[in-house]
């Protein structure tokens, strides 16, 4: 009784200071002025091409910013401020925290304004809005009524293009590309587009010296109807001599430049140079080549800043070119040390890298990686030593384009790529094992920058998996006791050959995000094997260079959407979906290829690796990493997302879950994946998470709970969300970079 008065002490005082806090949000609010407590906007009447949520921006005076859309945080906490400003608590309060938004009548006039003519410009041309103000103390609130009417529709388009060769080149433009239409809303928004996408085509056609500005519109309303006739006037151009036609402008020379005053020479091979620069000597000039020589020599590591002039011959329209490029400097050295942890394991490590921007005067990047690692180990018996060791080789070479045969110029123009290939060798030993991975790859890279979609392409991707050495400890307690025999265990402690094919790819925007990774493995050498009659091992297995090869196929699938309400507040619903399969040659998955749950990406009332399969319970925490993993794995998370106060931001999440094996294991009981059961055996978890937005990076605080196990089955365990136990339930995850 003692503790659950105490616990009520404390709500309460919680409670008390919150009101305290929130009846004092006028301290700073002036005699005569009014906080504005809130800005609201309502639709007097339905419009079908209005959005609330799309004219709310055009208010000019928003009140305070909110925690979670409800508490006004911020102003709480500078409020909290004393007068004094030479304490630095109070400083520290006020940078923290947000002044209170004092009511501007002035803003409200003007927001008036603008909302109004953003109806107009949505084609409510008849359209009204009224602002009502209520007082309460020293808190204000404003309502902006929208009255919008009936919108108007384009009852004709036609054309008055009053240059014979730009109507002719207008004839050819795809018709898709035109945005008015006869039948649609009278948008000002529409206008402007249609006159973007003509300049654009005709910038792009030779049409230098053309701009928006050469096209205006006559718009004649129809008398008792809310239809309008639109007439688009493309004029001739002006000069001091008087109308005359648009010329078309060719590239006479194009000449490239330093930028860098202590070095005139480009270090750039000249081919290079013309491989990057999409403009030609005799080409009609293209504002579209223009934005695609800035993009590829953007692209180049080497390439510090572009800048591209041209200047016109005097009596002809010929443009010559001069690129001026300025340039970094090819070769750095960094070195970074830092503190590791690996369950609880405390360390160090440091990294030294060397790269060069430019290694074969084409702005190919070499990029060589040192590093070494150290960590002590407690808690091991019956072992010769207790520390961890690491040291990492690694390379990377990387050309800025597509590197390969048989592909023509137009393709390699078109795909923005990199090919690159990387080696790396890492040496690790710990006190049960010896472990060495050597790696090569070849991959491509590219990006679509018209659609923001992104691709990668393992070409190829060898790994040679080594263990030279393992304790007798560890081979009898695990390896080769026929009491505790584990196969996943034992396949992941052998020597492993892993030669796979991969392709990627990934979309982004501000509504929505997904991104696929699928690879196989082991098929070439597979069908080579069979044919040629490759040596089998004892267990039946193909062997290349006498190591046995893996043989599987992998998919790993995400889908985050974004709903943003409004500048501060954001629902995220995310789905993660992973499945891989051995067989052939395999019939457990690599280590490294098989699925987790559990931790700050994942269902985060669980640690990570600690939870699963299905409803598998671990036993011996020293190898249960190796068996709490499987072949299928599924997420679904969703998250509040919102902006506090200063650099902090918070979250509310619910996350459910679960890995499966899609093969029966012994060691992994009740992890078999079962279509009529698996709904049973999701986890589920809730908690809040602290972010700090540094704009560079985000460093991330989630705090999570348990809230349905499956690994139980009696209901104080299955349910800790009705028998919640702080202990047992709760896990804390420190991240940087948010979740999904």
């Amino acid at each position: 009784m003692e503790k659950k008065a105490i616990g009520h002490r404390i709500i309460l005082a919680v409670l008390m200071a919150l009101a305290l806090v929130s009846c004092s949000v006028t301290k700073y609010v002036p005699d005569g002025e009014y906080l504005l407590d809130r800005a609201d906007l309502r639709l007097a009447e339905p419009a079908r091409y209005i959005s609330l949520s799309e004219m709310s921006p055009y208010i000019r005076q928003h009140g305070n910013s909110r925690w979670f859309s409800t508490t006004k945080l911020p102003l709480m906490t500078y409020s909290l401020s004393g007068r004094d400003s030479t304490k630095w608590i109070n400083r520290l309060l006020r940078s923290m925290g947000e002044p209170p938004e004092l009511y501007d009548s002035m803003l409200t006039i003007q927001s008036v304004e603008a909302l109004q003519a953003q109806m107009q410009n949505q084609g409510y041309l008849r359209s009204g809005v009224d602002v009502t103000v209520e007082r309460k103390g020293k808190k204000l609130r404003t309502l902006y009524t929208l009255y919008p009417g009936m919108p108007y529709f384009l009852r004709s388009v036609s054309y008055d293009i009053q240059d014979t060769a730009v109507a002719r080149l207008l004839d050819t433009m795809d018709p898709s590309r035109r945005v008015l239409h006869k039948g649609m809303v009278f948008n000002a928004d529409n206008l402007d587009k249609e006159r973007t996408q003509i300049t654009q085509y005709l910038v792009d056609r030779g049409y230098y010296h053309f701009n928006k500005d050469f096209i205006t519109y006559r718009a004649d309303s129809i008398v008792g109807s809310n239809e309008i006739d639109l007439t688009l006037v493309l004029h001739p151009y002006l000069d001091n001599n008087g109308y005359r036609p648009h010329s078309v402008y060719t590239i006479g020379s194009i000449n490239y430049l330093s930028g860098n005053p202590d070095n005139p020479k480009i270090p750039l091979r000249r081919k290079v140079l013309e491989r990057n620069t999409f403009m030609e000597v005799g080409d009609v000039y293209s504002a579209k080549d223009l934005r695609s020589t800035y993009d590829r020599f953007g692209r180049l590591g080497i390439v510090r800043y572009t800048n591209i002039n041209f200047h016109e011959r005097q009596d002809d329209p010929v443009l010559d070119c001069n690129i001026t490029l300025s340039t970094n400097k090819s070769s750095t050295i960094s070195f970074q040390p830092e503190g590791t942890n690996t369950a609880g394991d405390f360390g160090a490590a440091a990294t030294l890298t060397f790269q060069n921007r430019n290694i074969f005067r084409g702005s190919e990047n070499l990029s060589i990686e040192l590093r070494g690692a150290y960590e002590a180990i407690k808690g091991l018996e019956g072992y010769g030593n207790d520390n961890f060791v690491e040291y990492r080789i690694g390379s990377r070479l990387t050309f800025p384009r597509f590197i390969a045969p048989f592909l023509p110029k137009s393709f390699r123009r078109r795909i923005n790529a990199t090919s690159e290939l990387a080696a790396n060798y890492d040496l690790q030993d710990r006190p049960e094992f010896h472990r060495r991975v050597f790696s090569v790859a070849w991959r491509y890279k590219w990006y679509d920058q018209k659609h923001n979609d992104r691709y990668t392409v393992d070409l190829l991707d060898l790994n040679y998996i080594y263990m030279p050495w393992i304790s007798d400890t560890f081979r009898e307690e695990y390896l080769d006791n026929t009491t505790s025999r584990n196969s996943i265990l034992r396949y992941n402690y052998e020597n492993l050959f892993i030669m796979k094919l991969g392709f990627g790819y990934s979309f982004n925007n501000s509504r929505w995000a997904f991104k696929a990774n699928m690879e196989t493995a082991g098929n070439l050498l597979n069908w080579v094997a069979r044919a040629m009659h490759f040596h089998t091992d004892e267990e039946g297995r193909y062997t290349f260079l006498n190591i046995a090869y893996a043989q599987y196929v992998r998919g790993t699938f995400d889908f985050t959407r974004y709903i943003n309400f409004d500048y501060n507040n954001q629902l995220v619903f995310h789905v993660g979906l992973g499945l891989a399969y051995p067989y052939g040659n395999s019939t457990i998955l690599p280590f490294e290829k098989r699925y987790f749950s559990g931790g700050a990406n994942s269902v985060r009332g669980w640690s990570v690796r600690s939870l699963g399969p299905g409803k598998f319970l671990g036993s011996d925490g020293r190898i249960d990493f190796i068996n709490q993993t499987g072949d299928m794995k599924l997420d679904l998370n969703l998250e509040y997302r919102a902006k506090l106060f200063w650099k902090f931001s918070g979250a509310l999440f619910i996350d459910a879950g679960n890995i499966w094996t899609l093969r029966a294991y012994d060691e992994q009981p009740g992890g078999q994946f079962e279509f009529s059961e698996f709904w049973k055996q999701l986890a589920a978890s809730y908690g809040l998470g602290i972010r700090l937005n540094f704009d560079f990076f985000i460093v991330r605080f989630d705090m999570g709970m348990k809230a349905v196990n499956p690994a139980y089955d009696d209901d104080y365990n299955h349910y800790p969300i009705l028998h919640p136990k702080f202990s047992r339930d709760f896990a804390f995850h420190f991240a940087v970079g948010l979740p999904f």
